[in-house]
């Protein structure tokens, strides 16, 4: 295994949803000849008009992504890249040994290990290579991939991945979702400090606009106050492009990497708390930075 993959070589793309749909034209429009699957035939017919004439676009079933020398997962958790990799009608029979899955989902860590023996003994490698960035920098291929697992694999896959941007080798396998999970962590409590800090700044008589720009020329700045509150909290639009739930799920897996080394995690757990709690009242599919809403209704409900 010491062959770049490079075009025109055949990868196969499972998950063609507000990330997966743009990472996978990407690799097309590239020069790599794709294979793609989706549970959703909207989410394929999307795809397939995004292309231009001149990109072969080859939509196919599990079975035909399974023919693929390198298949990648970009799908909703780590349950769902179990499921189209080793139920029944699994890929697990159809991947060729040595082939390569690349799984960009956000996994959980102690699961992709236990999927890494699993697929092993098929002789399949398994490269976790979680993403960072949103739709817009999956739009641009400048995601942060952190990319764990094997050395050599991932030194064989650069190329591909480089066109979605910029690789991270994270270490053994688990180690890129672990680090996905940790980041998205920091992210969740940026916005919620923030968020706190804003409400009760307002209810005080500050301005929130004015609050963020000094924010922004103090200690306090961060990715919050810096994108998040300028982009979409103040126009009050929350519309990120991440989902609420999907934040939630993945302080869950922070926990569980806390956990599995025994690491304080008061303030993760809290965080954590807080995200299950807005997913219930919100929904999960409301925008990761409705966690401002959330925190604005308990603020009024605490005046009543």
């Amino acid at each position: 295994m010491t062959a770049a993959i490079a075009p025109p070589e055949r990868i196969g793309f499972v998950g063609l949803g507000n990330m997966g749909g743009p990472m996978a034209r990407r690799l097309a429009q590239s020069g790599y000849r794709l294979t793609v699957a989706d549970a959703s035939e909207e989410a394929v017919a999307r795809y397939r008009a995004s292309l231009d004439a001149k990109t072969p676009c080859d939509a196919a079933d599990l079975v035909a992504v399974g023919r693929c020398p390198v298949v990648i997962t970009m799908l909703p958790d780590g349950h769902a890249v179990r499921k189209v990799l080793l139920d029944k009608h699994g890929m697990v029979s159809t991947l060729a040994a040595d082939s390569i899955v690349i799984d960009m989902s956000s996994s959980s860590p102690v699961g992709t290990r236990e999927l890494a023996v699993e697929l092993g003994r098929h002789r399949i490698v398994l490269i976790d290579a979680p993403v960072s960035g949103g739709v817009r920098k999956a739009l641009d291929g400048t995601l942060a991939i952190m990319a764990g697992g094997d050395a050599l694999a991932i030194e064989r896959c650069r190329g591909l991945l480089e066109i979605l941007g910029n690789v991270f080798a994270t270490g053994p396998s688990g180690s890129g979702h672990a680090m996905k999970a940790l980041n998205n962590y920091l992210s969740a409590a940026n916005l919620a400090v923030a968020a706190e800090a804003v409400i009760a700044g307002q209810r005080f008589g500050l301005d929130p606009a004015t609050m963020i720009s000094i924010l922004n020329a103090s200690t306090g700045r961060n990715s919050a106050t810096d994108q998040k509150y300028p982009a979409y909290v103040l126009p009050r639009n929350f519309a990120s492009g991440f989902a609420l739930g999907l934040m939630a799920k993945d302080l869950k897996l922070a926990v569980e990497v806390a956990c599995a080394t025994g690491s304080p995690a008061q303030l993760l757990g809290a965080c954590a708390h807080m995200w299950a709690e807005a997913e219930r009242q919100l929904g999960g599919r409301a925008d990761n930075t409705e966690i401002v809403r959330y925190l604005e209704l308990l603020a009024e409900r605490s005046q009543q």
